[in-house]
C-alpha cells in the first residue's frame, strides 16, 4: 500500500504565494493617489471593453490588477455587498474600510480553502470631505490589508513604481501635475525623456471631492487629451521639503528699468516639445 503524497500546511502556503505573485507580476502595474480634488486612478489599457478602474458606491472606487475574471466577480460581489449594506442600513454606512475588511475576508478564504489562489491586487478608495478624511486600502490575493496615505502602486513593477512616486509626489497636486506623476511612474522613466503615451493606452478616472453624489467619472475623449498635453508641457512636479523660500532682492535705486518682455526677440509661436 503507497503513502499518499504529504506537503507541509507551510510549504503548501509557500508555493500558493509565489504562484499568485508569479501570475500578478506579468501584469502592468497601476497607481492610485490623492490629488487636489479627490482621488486619482491610473492604469496602462490599451482596451477599451475590458475595464481595471470602476465604480462600487456613492463615494467608493475599484482598481485592481491581475487575472481579468478573477478580480471582475470581486467587483460585482463588491457592488452587490455594498448594495446591500446601504439597503438593510443606511448609505452612510456602506465604506471603504468596511468594503476592504469584506474583501479581505474573502480573499484570506480562498487562498486557504482553494487550491489555486486568486491571482489579483485590488484597491478600494473612498473620497471624503476633505483630504484628510480620504481612504486608500490595499488588499493582496492572500487577504492582506494596508491603510495608504497618499499614493499606491499594485500590480507587476510595483515596487519600482512606488519609489519613483515617493520621489515625485506632493500633497493637494492639480490634476494634470498628479497625471503626471503617475504616468512618469509607470512609464519608468523618472529622469529624462519618457515614451510617448497617448489617450488610448491609459485607462483614467477619479473621485471628485466637488460633486455631492456618485463622485466617479471617467476621464477620456478631449479631457484626457488636454491633461496629456498638459503633462508633456510642465512634466511630473519635483517637490523639495527642505527648500526655504529666497529673500525677495531689494530694488537698485541707480539701476535702469528692465525692458518689457519680447520688446528686442520675437517669441516663437506654439508650445514647448513633449518631455
Amino acid at each position: 500500500m503507497s503513502m499518499p503524497f504529504y506537503v507541509s500546511p507551510e510549504q503548501a502556503m509557500k508555493d500558493k504565494a509565489d504562484y499568485a505573485r508569479k501570475g500578478i507580476a506579468r501584469g502592468r502595474s497601476g497607481v492610485v493617489l490623492q490629488y487636489g480634488g479627490g482621488i486619482l486612478f491610473v492604469a496602462p489599457n490599451p482596451s477599451r471593453a475590458l475595464n481595471k478602474i470602476s465604480e462600487i458606491y456613492d463615494r467608493i472606487a475599484f482598481a485592481a490588477v491581475g487575472r481579468y475574471n478573477e478580480f471582475e466577480n470581486l467587483r460585482k460581489a463588491g457592488v452587490r455587498y455594498a448594495d446591500m449594506t446601504g439597503f438593510q442600513y443606511d448609505r452612510q454606512d456602506v465604506t471603504a474600510r468596511g468594503l476592504a475588511n469584506w474583501y479581505a475576508q474573502v480573499l484570506g478564504t480562498i487562498f486557504t480553502e482553494s487550491n489555486k489562489p486568486f491571482e489579483v491586487e485590488i484597491v478600494v478608495a473612498e473620497v471624503g470631505d476633505a483630504p484628510e478624511s480620504d481612504q486608500i486600502y490595499r488588499i493582496t490575493f492572500d487577504g492582506s490589508v494596508a491603510e495608504e496615505r497618499g499614493y499606491v502602486a499594485v500590480g507587476g513593477q510595483a515596487d519600482q513604481v512606488a519609489t519613483v512616486l515617493k520621489d515625485h509626489y506632493a500633497d493637494r497636486l492639480p490634476l494634470a501635475e498628479a497625471l503626471a506623476t503617475a504616468i512618469t511612474a509607470l512609464s519608468g522613466e523618472a529622469n529624462g525623456e519618457r515614451p510617448e503615451i497617448t489617450a488610448s493606452q491609459l485607462e483614467v478616472a477619479v473621485l471628485d471631492r466637488e460633486r455631492a453624489h456618485r463622485t466617479f467619472r471617467r476621464v477620456t475623449g478631449a479631457r484626457l487629451e488636454s491633461l496629456l498635453a498638459e503633462t508633456r508641457q510642465g512634466g511630473p512636479p519635483k517637490p523639495d521639503k527642505g527648500a526655504k523660500p529666497a529673500a525677495a532682492a531689494k530694488p537698485d535705486k541707480d539701476a535702469e528699468p528692465a525692458a518689457p518682455a519680447g520688446a528686442d526677440e520675437e517669441n516663437e509661436p506654439g508650445e514647448r516639445s513633449p518631455d
